[in-house]
C-alpha cells in the first residue's frame, strides 16, 4: 500500500485529523534531530529542541500555506528553535568564564574504521577522536548563517538548490556562505592539515 504525500497529510492534519500528523513525524525525525544537533552541539538539547520543532509544527500545522515542501518548513522551524536557543545561551554565558581545560561533548558520531597495524588502534582512535572535537568546535564557533550552510552541504550533503529552499535564499548566496565558512574552517584548523 502506498504512502500517502506529504501534501495529503497535511491537509488532514489541517482538517483535524491528528493521526495524520503521527505519520509525518518518523519520516523526518533522524533528519531534523541530526540538523539540529549539528547546528547545537549538544545532543541531550538537541533531541529537546527537535521535539519542540515537531510540536511547534504540529500547533501551528494551519500556518502551512504549501509554498514549499514539508520538509522545508518544518526544518526552517528546527533552525529558528536554534538560534533562539544560542541567542539565550550567549545572554545567560555573557560575563563568565569557562574553564580552559574543560572539554566540550563529541558531537560526531563514532564509526567503524579499518586499521592496518592494530597495535596502533588505541593511539589512532585517540587521535580520530580529538580531530573530531575540533573540527566540530571550529564548526560551532561559525556564525549562524555560515555553520547552516556547511552542515546542510558538508555534512548532510545537500544539494546547493535544496540548500537555497531550505534557508531561503539564492544559490549564489549559499555558495558565498560556503566558499567563506570553508575559508574560515581552513585558517581555524591548519594545523591540522
Amino acid at each position: 500500500m502506498d504512502q500517502p504525500e506529504d501534501r495529503q497529510l497535511v491537509e488532514r492534519c489541517q482538517q483535524g485529523e491528528r493521526g495524520a500528523f503521527d505519520l509525518l513525524v518518523p519520516r523526518y525525525q533522524d533528519r531534523i534531530h541530526n540538523v539540529v544537533y549539528r547546528l547545537i552541539g549538544d545532543r541531550h538539547r538537541a533531541e529537546d529542541l527537535a521535539q519542540d520543532a515537531f510540536a511547534q509544527a504540529y500547533r501551528h500545522i494551519d500556518r502551512f500555506k504549501g509554498e514549499s515542501s514539508f520538509y522545508t518548513w518544518l526544518y526552517r522551524i528546527a533552525v529558528n528553535l536554534c538560534l533562539s536557543h544560542r541567542r539565550r545561551l550567549s545572554t545567560r554565558m555573557a560575563g563568565r568564564t569557562l574553564s580552559i581545560f574543560r572539554k566540550p561533548e563529541s558531537t560526531f558520531r563514532e564509526s567503524t574504521i579499518d586499521l592496518e597495524d592494530e597495535r596502533d588502534e588505541p593511539v589512532r582512535l585517540v587521535d580520530q577522536r580529538e580531530m573530531g572535537e575540533q573540527i566540530q568546535e571550529a564548526i560551532a564557533s561559525l556564525e549562524d548563517s555560515l555553520r547552516e550552510v556547511v552542515v546542510l552541504r558538508d555534512i548532510e550533503g545537500h544539494s546547493y538548490e535544496a540548500i537555497a529552499d531550505l534557508v531561503d535564499c539564492p544559490i549564489g548566496t549559499v555558495r558565498s556562505r560556503l566558499h567563506r565558512a570553508r575559508g574560515v574552517l581552513q585558517e581555524r584548523l591548519r594545523h591540522l592539515l
